[in-house]
């Protein structure tokens, strides 16, 4: 039983609607606009909303998008049928008008779509139902215990599929059966032992005349320290000593950078146009080694577009990003959802498919980085002082991805902006994690010393040693920065892997009992797949063991390691495709100013070329 059919323009207007109950359904189909349309994400068909199932059609020629909604249990076989059947019916029916762009007006459709209704129910019913095989047919039933006795002396044989006819079935169809492969094994056991007897009989190398034997005597290892045993304490910096003050030395040029908002990523890209990649694909195979679209010269025409002609344009862009580092999955995604865009869509006679293809890709990536929601860290936690309470923010992710590091990045452009900063030493697991802590606030302090701001001091860490609750740090640490009127406090959490559930419960714990303001995935430029695999699994650890109806998961991401992939900037597109939560930081080196705002378009830039 279907809910709800709409048919409206992607401009907005409702063309002609259709409800089974009183129930409002806007907020579905809004979710459906704002999730999948807007995003660029309409490669599949389905989208789930709530207890509501809602597939989609879009027809390109028209800029229209049919969409009908039910109940997520039922099993409608037709619905696919069915929404392609209302398409056909709807544009050869108002076709004059739709060409006129005549959207406001009475589409008088009930009657054309009850009929389609019915035609399409009444095909599922005449669809022929798959039983499933019961267990007296199948082989597993014709093994007796006498079989599965495995007796002493006997080799476990290992099992082969071989397809056989079954005369009993007279449509043709066929089983599969075991047998062993005992004369297979065999043949290839001969086959290694004869290898290996000819590797034995090779002729070993003449040896030369032995030389005496001299014997070696170990020589004592020479220290270039001058100073002997004396210098030994002075090699020992694991603790502080009593009356010694850290040797720092700030570096007095890195004060003032960070000053203000982040400044946006530059990427180092050529400076060429797609206009001029498909004019240089023009040139003859000897001259040129043929780039990108060095193939799809021919592909011109007035003519709509359909999914054999854009396919193979979309097979070279998809092998494109994933050669760019972007996951396989995502890749095949973006270009389906390409696809889908500019499926029925008529090209002017001097617009190629690849030129067309490559710039609604171009788009859909600016879009998919482009944040959907307001990110200013600053702004946010100046309107926490003015409550009178410290800004929260947690740091998640893998292990050796640089939480620490870019925590103390993010630190010293919070101090820039005059902010005080608590770190949360909530790492006590990792061997030297509270030791690393302990430096770079130190460096930090030194940088920024209480003299310059009235006594205050910028940075201080919180720390209980190791082997303690990370989440009763982090409430301790909270409430003591609310008691100091410290303005920002930053936790450090351990770095684990996705899919080690104790401590991703104990992540979750801690997000749960101190409710942070944001929730920074930190993770790496360099990972390909294993992004998507790290993002699913964070993210629905934190919903799974979480007792919160409305659990907090991951609020942005942080990319590291930016300065080392090149031009391979896929793992951008496939984080940010995988949440739709927007990277807010992106770290380019090792000093505290290499910290970045991300440029959609320049990575994209880089990305496509």
């Amino acid at each position: 039983m279907l809910d709800l059919f709409s048919i409206f323009s992607k401009g907005g207007i409702v063309l002609w609607c259709f409800q089974s109950t009183s129930e409002i359904f806007s907020p579905s189909v809004n979710a459906l606009i704002r999730s999948v349309i807007l995003q660029e994400r309409t490669g599949n068909n389905t989208f789930n909303h709530n207890a509501l199932s809602l597939q989609y059609k879009l027809d390109n020629e028209f800029e229209l998008v049919f969409v009908v909604a039910y109940q997520r249990i039922l099993q409608l076989s037709y619905v696919d049928k069915f929404l392609n059947d209302v398409h056909l019916e709807f544009r050869d029916k108002y076709k004059n008008e739709l060409q006129g762009g005549r959207h406001i007006m009475d589409f008088d459709f009930k009657t054309s779509f009850d009929k389609v209704l019915r035609d399409c129910e009444k095909w599922a019913k005449s669809q022929p139902k798959i039983q499933m095989r019961s267990f007296e047919d199948s082989q597993k039933s014709k093994k007796t215990v006498a079989s599965m006795i495995e007796r002493k002396g006997e080799e476990k044989s290992k099992k082969s599929v071989k397809i056989v006819e079954n005369k009993n079935l007279t449509n043709g169809k066929v089983e599969e059966s075991p047998e062993a492969e005992d004369d297979v094994i065999a043949l290839n056991r001969a086959k290694l032992a004869q290898k290996l007897a000819s590797k034995g009989k090779k002729e070993l190398p003449k040896k030369s005349p032995k030389s005496p034997k001299v014997e070696r005597v170990k020589q004592p290892r020479v220290w270039e320290l001058g100073g002997g045993a004396r210098d030994l304490p002075n090699l020992d910096r694991g603790t502080d000593r009593p009356g010694d003050t850290p040797d720092i030395t700030p570096d007095t040029q890195l004060i003032g950078q960070m000053t203000g908002a982040i400044r946006d990523l530059e990427v180092e890209s050529e400076e060429s146009s797609s206009e001029d990649e498909v004019e240089q694909s023009a040139q003859p195979a000897a001259k040129k080694s043929g780039g990108m679209f060095s193939i799809f010269k021919g592909l011109v025409g007035s003519k709509a577009l359909t999914e054999e002609s854009m396919r193979p344009v979309l097979d070279k862009l998809q092998d494109h990003l994933i050669g760019k580092n972007v996951a396989a999955d995502i890749a095949n995604k973006l270009c389906d959802s390409v696809a889908t865009k500019l499926e029925g869509k008529v090209l002017g006679t001097f617009d190629s498919v690849a030129k067309t293809v490559k710039a609604t890709l171009t788009e859909s990536l600016v879009q998919i980085l482009s944040p959907k929601r307001r990110v200013d860290i600053l702004r946010d936690c100046m309107h926490a002082k003015e409550q009178g309470r410290p800004y929260v923010a947690a740091f998640c992710g893998v292990n050796g991805v640089g939480k620490s590091t870019n925590l103390a990045k993010i630190c010293f452009w919070l101090i820039e902006n005059d902010m005080s900063v608590l770190i949360a030493a909530c790492d006590t697991f990792r061997a030297g994690a509270v030791e690393q802590l302990r430096t770079h606030t130190r460096h930090l302090n030194a940088l920024h010393p209480e003299a310059r701001h009235h006594g205050r001091k910028m940075v201080q860490l919180y720390e209980k040693g190791y082997g303690k609750d990370a989440a009763g740090i982090a409430m301790e640490a909270i409430r003591y920065a609310n008691d100091s009127k410290i303005d920002v406090v930053l936790i450090d959490t351990a770095g684990r892997m996705q899919d080690n559930e104790p401590l991703m419960r104990a992540l979750a714990k801690l997000i749960k009992v101190n409710e942070p303001d944001m929730v920074l995935f930190v993770g790496e430029a360099l990972v390909g797949n294993e992004a998507v695999d790290q993002l699913v699994k964070f993210n629905q650890a934190l919903a799974d063991h979480s007792s919160s109806t409305n659990p907090h998961v991951i609020d942005g991401i942080v990319l590291t390691k930016f300065d080392t992939i090149d031009d391979k900037v896929g793992a951008a597109i496939s984080m940010t495709y995988i949440t739709g939560q927007p990277i807010v930081f992106v770290g380019t080196g090792q000093t505290y100013t290499d910290l970045k705002a991300l440029n959609a378009k320049a990575v994209v830039h880089a990305l496509m070329k």
